[in-house]
């Protein structure tokens, strides 16, 4: 009998995926927002999540990536003279 060794990834997660897991209630506070804004996310699949048994973790880099995507650049213009 020879043995099989399962051969794959190191990880079953995607990349964006490996970095810290936040509880909803840090997410929270690192958006200074109440718990139920990012439950509210969760619930809209606004925000990818992972669930550990019952609990529900957000990965940092989807929470950075979220807040990167609601950046609004500021508009600069430039000011004409009237003319008098």
């Amino acid at each position: 009998m020879t043995k099989k060794t399962m051969q794959g990834p190191a990880s079953p997660l995607p990349e964006w995926a490996q970095g810290r897991l936040l509880t909803v209630e840090e997410a929270a506070e690192r958006l200074n927002t109440s718990v139920r804004f990012p439950r509210r996310l969760i619930e809209e699949r606004r925000i990818a999540f992972i669930h550990v048994g019952r609990n529900v973790r957000i990965p940092e880099a989807a929470l950075e990536a979220f807040i990167a995507a609601g950046l609004v650049e500021p508009i600069t213009t430039t000011r004409r003279r009237r003319a008098a």
